[in-house]
């Protein structure tokens, strides 16, 4: 069973618009300016999170791993150095 739709000019898919109206929103000045206290304040800049770290690791690599790459490196810098110089020779 259909019922008749009350306003045969009414779209079924338009949605009411999500934004308040100025006149009956609280806190609006009348020119439409928010007065100071009326919005929370900004996030800081300065971060406070946490207690101070009195303990911070190096960053960055160690320094075993970092010599045998290096050490890696070279070895097979070397490998393809003298197999040029044998296909030369």
């Amino acid at each position: 069973m259909t019922y008749p739709n009350p306003d045969p000019n009414s779209d079924p898919d338009r949605r009411p618009n999500p934004d308040p109206e100025p006149e009956s929103t609280t806190g609006l000045e009348p020119g439409g300016g928010v007065p100071p206290g009326e919005t929370p304040p900004a996030e800081s800049s300065m971060p406070g999170a946490g207690p101070r770290e009195t303990h911070n690791p190096p960053t960055g690599w160690a320094k075993a791993p970092l010599t045998l790459i290096i050490l890696l490196v070279v070895v097979i810098a070397a490998f393809f150095l003298i197999y040029a110089i044998v296909l030369i020779v």
